[in-house]
């Protein structure tokens, strides 16, 4: 039997999660009411695939940029270690139809984008590493499979 452990991530089989997905990964109340939702944004199979770091960072970049055009409660969009996805968290809303838009919006917009926002040594921490056609290529990847973006087994 496997050991629960703290990270809600390492209790997920990733043998048998189908990607690219989104899912509620969960949830995190505060003392006040407020409701942190934290969402799965998976972009490439674990253990199967990865994105490459200068496409991903150009991704994060962008992602993190664009999302806040369509969502007013954003609080973080971070990648995760293991280079296959990013984790999104927002501010009271439960709206999972909504989560869905407000990525595929997102994407749509990184399509479009001439450059990757704050790529300089001033306002990066490794502005050498980018690649604005390796973001738009992950966004595409991951918007012609829309379909499959609820089913996460």
């Amino acid at each position: 039997m496997v050991k629960t452990m703290n990270v809600e991530s390492f209790n997920l089989d990733h043998t048998k999660v189908k990607a690219p997905y989104i899912r509620l990964a969960g949830t995190t109340e505060g003392a006040k009411g407020d409701v942190i939702h934290k969402y799965d944004l998976r972009f490439k199979q674990p253990n199967k695939a990865h994105m490459e770091m200068p496409a991903l960072h150009s991704l994060e970049h962008l992602t993190a940029e664009l999302i806040r055009n369509h969502h007013d409660s954003v609080v973080d969009l971070g990648p995760m270690g293991c280079q296959t996805g990013f984790y999104l968290t927002v501010l009271n809303d439960d709206s999972y139809e909504g989560i869905l838009d407000t990525v595929e919006k997102t994407l749509k917009d990184v399509l479009e984008a001439e450059e990757v926002p704050a790529c300089n040594e001033v306002q990066c921490g490794w502005a050498a590493s980018h690649s604005l056609e390796g973001a738009k290529e992950l966004a595409h990847e991951m918007l012609a499979k829309k379909d499959e973006w609820n089913s996460v087994f």
